[in-house]
């Protein structure tokens, strides 16, 4: 009997630990900073982003709620994006008007949207032929990016604008052109996936290569 008892403890002291795993107790700072930085969404980036993130807001903002862009991204990208903001375009440089801690909730938020972790197949080298890249470019992204990476308003983003180029990776930028994002015009590119372009490696390479080139421009 004694025993029975004992066992029955235990389980009980098993099943609360799991509860309490389970009810997030333990995540107090975490949940803080979220909760912190949704307020600060909503305050400051619902309008052109959506309420959900997937760009649906009133203004032309970029789908942030997409697995693909956040599994290529990490916490310091989007602290840098949203500090320092896209000259020149929509979308403000927040370091001036946001303390160090409201970025960090801010991209803590944006954060707790990924909901998986995905993997791509990159090159290891991401170094093609510019001309050919250029080609490219026209054929089959100038007409929502824009001539020479211009951007389009509610089509495409700047691609050359000086902060996009500064921060974000050429391997960021193939995985884009590859994968796209899903639940937006910006569907995927590499050969296989299902979408309207069917591209080569080779392909997206020399495209994220004639991109790269209009930094120096």
């Amino acid at each position: 009997m004694k025993k029975i008892l004992i066992g029955s403890y235990i389980l009980i002291i098993i099943g609360i630990i799991v509860c309490i795993n389970n009810s997030h107790l333990f995540e107090g700072n975490s949940s803080k900073a979220v909760a912190a930085g949704e307020k600060l969404y909503k305050k400051n980036c619902l309008v052109c982003h959506g309420e959900t993130g997937k760009g649906e807001g009133a203004n032309a903002g970029t789908a942030i709620n997409s697995q693909k862009f956040l599994s290529s991204v990490s916490d310091k990208d989007l602290y840098n994006y949203v500090k320092y903001g896209r000259e020149d375009t929509g979308m403000p440089a927040y370091g001036p008007r946001l303390s160090e801690k409201e970025l960090t909730n801010l991209v803590a938020f944006m954060r707790d949207w990924q909901t998986e972790e995905m993997k791509f197949d990159v090159p290891k080298t991401i170094a093609g032929d510019l001309e050919r890249g250029k080609a490219q470019y026209n054929l089959y992204c100038l007409n929502c990016h824009g001539e020479a990476g211009a951007g389009k308003l509610k089509m495409g983003t700047a691609l050359a604008n000086p902060q996009y180029l500064k921060y974000t990776s050429d391997k960021q930028m193939w995985i884009s052109t590859a994968y796209g994002r899903e639940e937006t015009r910006m569907g995927p590119s590499l050969k296989g996936l299902e979408g309207a372009r069917q591209l080569k490696k080779e392909d997206i390479t020399d495209i994220v290569t004639y991109i790269r080139s209009l930094e120096k421009k």
